[in-house]
């Protein structure tokens, strides 16, 4: 009786996983009819029922279980008042950020951080120098901040200026300088830029200064004019993180 049983499970488990296969297939099927040359960055189960959630540079579609509906923009969980949408890219932020090496930073750290974000910066964006204007008074609430070399299309030049930041011989002086308007000259060497550009792009970051917390979820900019409304709603994102993390420091 108990190896029919185990025999039945067996079957069943099989039965289950080759559903799942098909399920998939039929949402990779229905991707590619809508959109051929999309390569998705993530095909996985979603939270939202009868769904798949897939990533595509950082934006995310749901496709039903059959492939025959396809979902765009933010889908919402009422009862527990949350983004299903936003749940998923942060997700996959997250496991990108870990991964991204942190050699390819600019970091400004306290000590013993409560808090790290990533932040994605062009020295020419106006909101990102008075961002930075603020980054003592960060680090002294607790908060390490990880800038993403991340010059906008929209500043020509600011690559450049990028570029020159990374190849100075002291990287944070040289940033500071030039969000306090400085030319930060015209040096260059071997950098990431190129690197972190696309690496924002995957992530589908668009704008600047982006503000991410460690769990991936995007910090709302009104946060960033106050250290301590920051630390607050960090805070709040990450569950009141105690533990001391210490970035590793920029080279």
């Amino acid at each position: 009786m108990f190896k029919f049983l185990l025999a039945a499970a067996v079957l069943t488990l099989g039965a289950a996983a080759a559903h799942a296969d098909d399920s998939e297939k039929a949402v990779r099927d229905a991707l590619h009819a809508v959109v051929p040359s999309a390569t998705p960055d993530s095909v996985q189960k979603s939270e939202l029922p009868g769904f798949y959630e897939i990533v595509i540079k950082g934006q995310v579609f749901f496709i039903s279980n059959d492939g025959k509906y396809l979902v765009q923009g933010d889908v919402y969980n009422i009862p527990e008042k949350t983004s299903i949408t936003s749940h998923a890219q942060a997700s996959f932020r997250r496991e990108f950020l870990k991964k991204f090496p942190r050699d390819k930073l600019l970091v400004f750290a306290p000590p013993k951080p409560k808090h790290t974000v990533t932040v994605f910066t062009d020295v020419d964006c106006p909101y990102c120098r008075q961002f930075h204007k603020q980054i003592n008074a960060f680090n002294q609430a607790g908060i390490a901040v990880q800038y993403v070399l991340f010059p906008l299309s929209i500043h020509p030049g600011a690559d450049k200026k990028a570029v020159a930041v990374w190849c100075s011989a002291d990287r944070n002086a040289a940033y500071t300088a030039a969000m306090n308007g400085q030319d930060p000259g015209k040096q260059t060497c071997n950098n990431p830029v190129a690197e972190t550009t696309a690496f924002g792009l995957k992530l589908g970051i668009n704008a600047t200064p982006t503000i991410l917390s460690e769990n991936g979820t995007q910090v709302n900019g009104n946060y960033a004019s106050d250290p301590k409304l920051l630390l607050a709603e960090l805070d709040k994102i990450e569950g009141t993180v105690t533990t001391a993390k210490t970035p590793v420091a920029a080279k």
